[in-house]
């Protein structure tokens, strides 16, 4: 694992440039650019809103503000998993002519969206601020959620990047994995709100912990849970070890199966 942050740090450069070039490609030869990441979890939410508001009925107090704090951070966690399965495909040409550590390709998605992420909590903060809520001390906390979600991306995507070269099927599996689990992630519901036989789904969810920590500190303006943050930074620390573990083994096969 030294050896990983070795490479990281020796081509530092190339990572910059490469987490620059995915934030840029995005939305390349788009009319409105970056402003692509304000409009897109805006347009989400006002058509959730309505749907589980306006239509359904949903009793949540502050709805709007509730699902914009669970709808963005499950946006980036989405991007970065469908992105990684696509990411050594699409680069397979580099990969084959070019020597550099492989696991820039998916640390540089993962870092890419956590930007783009960053920027769009600027809507989170306006919908708190503008609905009346306001900003708690609590805010201090948000950069120890976002590494637990960040950490948890990189392992994941780690294992998916590298799966993906020899199963194309994964690609297709994680489209139909991801309806599912935005169902199974307390988004346009509250945790509180699940049957109790139903909750131990939520509870092996990572991202519940996730989007609850950005609940509590932007919605609920409460102390997180830290005791849960704190083993899901661990478990996604392990994860890393885990997926570098496995893309290191299949990175050997790469030239040859793309």
């Amino acid at each position: 694992m030294i050896g990983v942050f070795r490479n990281l740090y020796k081509y530092r450069e190339l990572l910059k440039t490469n987490v620059k070039k995915e934030i840029r490609g995005k939305y390349k030869n788009s009319f409105l650019g970056v402003l692509w990441s304000f409009l897109n979890p805006l347009l989400q939410i006002i058509v959730y809103a309505v749907v589980f508001q306006v239509i359904l009925k949903n009793p949540q107090e502050n709805y709007a503000i509730f699902l914009c704090c669970g709808l963005i951070p499950w946006t980036f966690f989405s991007s970065t998993v469908t992105r990684s399965a696509f990411t050594m495909i699409e680069n397979g040409n580099i990969i084959k002519k070019v020597y550099f550590p492989r696991e820039i390709l998916p640390i540089s998605i993962v870092t890419s969206e956590a930007v783009n992420f960053m920027i769009s909590t600027i809507i989170i903060l306006g919908f708190v601020i503008f609905g009346g809520l306001g900003i708690s001390k609590y805010i201090l906390l948000y950069p120890l959620v976002l590494l637990a979600q960040y950490l948890l991306l990189i392992g994941i995507s780690l294992i998916i990047s590298s799966i993906s070269v020899y199963v194309r099927d994964l690609q297709h599996l994680i489209g139909v994995a991801m309806q599912l689990l935005f169902y199974a992630t307390p988004i346009v519901y509250a945790s509180e709100t699940i049957p109790d036989n139903f909750k131990w789904i939520l509870y092996l969810n990572p991202m519940t912990y996730i989007i609850n920590g950005y609940r509590d500190i932007f919605y609920n303006q409460r102390m997180i849970d830290i005791v849960s943050t704190l083993l899901l930074i661990i478990i996604s620390i392990v994860l890393c070890i885990i997926g570098y573990i496995i893309f290191n083994k299949l990175q050997k096969g790469f030239a040859e199966q793309l």
